[in-house]
């Protein structure tokens, strides 16, 4: 299934890939390098097997247009689409950071802050497609990246946009059945509600560590959301406050009238629950619609159908009105539904002549992405006329960024389509970031229309992960939506110090200033030459930071003591009075031809004047050896003789 893209190829002789990110149900995500503008990007590969398939092509370009038209500070940037080695790549911005989905892996059930946050941040991401008629189509946490900061992105405009169909490809189904609208479930048009209501599963399964539904089929699942009620969030966690609870079950109701019209409506009830104020309810449903069912399935596609006008039929042609089941047709009983029946009729009568009055009409195409001309030719051969005002935008000169009515309504034949379009993107200064950490940097510039690079560099006087620059600098003029990159502090560049042990102080210093070091000089008392580095710290082959300091222990002449003269005492007198002066003894026996120097020092070296306190005065201790008697010596000759 991989596209096998090995580490070091050059795609459309731009990208370098560097490493695989992840894959998915039809493409390959790598980390790759932009050759041309030396950034990270994030390269998603169709598989190969899927190139020749018309409708994932389609898949796939669409996902490129309907992300390229979004530049906001929660949505991945799109850079550049193309064909390579017989299938398709989008090139995109890299994300630093982990999937919502691994987060609530990992941690279960999260803090309630932090997912109204989390939420606050996707729904603003919507809001901002929405603005745009681009509806994502499969929110789920998977498609969310959130990085070390907590700022969220949201990925993934594979069916933005799309027909209902798109919703039933084989596997397509299973990824996002847990976060499906019923309306999705049940192939029916969706909107910003549809939107809406995945996110409310994802607020669902942050605060409670699971889903709303589950099952064993994606088609299990579905019927879940078109007809069952979805457990409280406060049931199964009780920490949950009533006010948010309240928040997730509206975003969660069947009928999307029940739930928030608009993002904003949305944030909106997620502060006041923070706040502890009980949201406004949702406006009250209207009565008479019919329930619905998945009614049936072929492969993997979903078909669903409401049934309640059929079963409300089939209950009234089941009895006689007077529930005795004796037939009789009298009674108040047969004139209510005589009644029923006119006012059935009626209705009919009404639709029928609605239908015959009602002006020819047309789905109107969206053409928001292509360039004017593209736009024009299409709607055109749709049978609606144009109308084009332009606008200055981050998107390129020429194409349509909106468009009235939206894609998809319908509206007369005939009638106007007024379409946005492009002037190219407005110059604008680059801000300052001087003083601010590098998200908010980031953040700054992002909000401010610009594409961000973050570059590396140490600094002696900028703090670790605090913004040093941008390239261009402040004040430049720059296209909206351009690259800038952002230069942010690594800290303090780190040097190896070198090895001065041995060396004359003052090349020590030399040496290590000369390295970028600063020196601290402390003496020792050392029978060394004086001035001689005894140690340093750091150590030899040590990183440090450039222009810290090296501490170096220099060899200095020792104190001096007079050496006691002790030649004429015996040798245990000898030694205490000269260890008592400070300095160390040492023995040597020498032989004496009196006796009475048996044990007495004879010699000492130094025996007079100073010497470094500590060192060593040698002593030399007489040793008398008698000599043979004489009888000895004439039995020894006479032996020899």
């Amino acid at each position: 299934m991989s596209t096998g893209v090995d580490p070091g190829t050059v795609i459309d002789e731009r990208y370098r890939v560097e490493y695989l990110l992840g894959s998915g149900g039809m493409a390959d995500v790598y980390c790759a390098t932009d050759l041309q503008l030396d950034r990270e990007v994030a390269i998603k590969l169709l598989y190969r097997r899927f190139a020749q398939d018309a409708e994932f092509v389609e898949r796939f370009r669409r996902e490129a247009s309907a992300a390229a038209g979004l530049q906001h500070q929660h949505v991945v940037s799109v850079y550049d689409r193309g064909e390579w080695d017989g299938t398709y790549y989008i090139a995109m911005e890299y994300l630093q950071g982990r999937t919502l989905k691994a987060i609530i892996n990992e941690y279960g059930a999260l803090d309630s802050d932090w997912a109204i946050d989390m939420t606050t941040q996707i729904l603003r991401a919507a809001r901002f497609a929405h603005r745009r008629n681009v509806i994502h189509r499969d929110f789920k946490p998977h498609n969310v990246i959130v990085d070390d900061d907590g700022l969220a992105t949201v990925t993934d405009f594979g069916i933005a946009r799309a027909g209902a169909s798109d919703m039933t490809q084989t596997g397509s189904i299973m990824g996002t059945a847990q976060y499906l609208s019923p309306e999705q479930a049940q192939g029916h048009a969706v909107s910003e509600q549809s939107d809406l209501y995945s996110i409310g599963v994802i607020l669902y399964e942050m605060v409670t560590g699971q889903v709303p539904f589950d099952g064993e089929s994606a088609v299990t699942i579905a019927l879940k959301h078109v007809s069952e009620t979805p457990t409280p969030p406060r049931v199964i966690n009780p920490a949950i406050s009533a006010e948010l609870d309240a928040v997730i079950m509206r975003s969660l109701a069947k009928d999307l009238t029940q739930r928030f019209a608009t993002a904003d409506e949305f944030i909106d009830a997620l502060e006041q629950a923070r706040a502890g104020v009980m949201p406004a309810a949702a406006p009250a449903a209207a009565s008479g619609v019919g329930e619905s069912t998945v009614i049936g399935m072929s492969g993997s596609a979903l078909a669903v159908g409401a049934v309640g006008g059929a079963a409300a039929a089939g209950y009234a042609a089941s009895g006689n009105g007077n529930g005795n089941g004796n037939g009789d047709d009298e009674g108040p009983s047969r004139r209510w539904w005589l009644f029923a029946g006119g006012a059935v009729v009626a209705v009919g009568l009404l639709i029928l002549l609605l239908l015959v009055l009602k002006p020819d009409t047309a789905t109107v195409p969206r053409v928001v992405g292509s360039d004017e001309a593209t736009a024009q030719a299409v709607l055109i051969r749709a049978g609606f006329k144009t109308d084009s005002v332009v606008k200055k935008s981050t998107s390129a000169k020429g194409q349509v960024i909106g468009q009235d009515p939206p894609g998809g309504e319908q509206a007369d034949k005939g009638s106007t389509v007024t379409l946005t379009v492009s002037d190219g993107p407005a110059s604008l200064a680059v801000p300052s970031v001087a003083g601010l950490s590098a998200s908010q940097a980031q953040r700054k510039l992002q909000n401010a229309g610009f594409t961000v690079r973050i570059r590396k560099q140490s600094s002696d006087n900028v703090p670790s992960g605090d913004a040093i620059e941008t390239l261009p600098p402040e004040g430049t003029p720059v296209d909206q939506g351009s690259t800038v990159t952002l230069v942010v502090s690594s800290g303090k560049a780190t040097v190896e110090v070198p090895a001065v042990v041995g060396q004359n102080i003052d090349d020590a210093r030399a040496t290590l200033r000369g390295a970028g070091f600063g020196v601290s000089v402390t003496s020792e008392e050392s029978t060394s030459a004086v001035g001689t580095v005894l140690r340093q710290d750091p150590g030899a082959g040590t990183k440090a930071d450039k222009g810290s300091t090296v501490a170096l222990v220099v060899a200095k002449a020792p104190a001096t003591t007079k050496v006691p003269n002790t030649v004429g005492e015996d040798e245990a007198s000898s030694i205490a009075e000269i260890q008592a002066a400070g300095f160390k003894v040492s023995i040597e026996r020498v032989d004496v031809a009196n006796e009475s120097e048996d044990g007495t020092v004879v010699s000492q070296d130094p025996s007079s004047g100073s010497a470094p306190s500590g060192s060593t005065v040698t002593i030399g201790v007489g040793r008398y050896t008698p000599p043979p008697a004489a009888g000895a010596r004439a039995r020894r000759g006479g032996i020899g003789r």
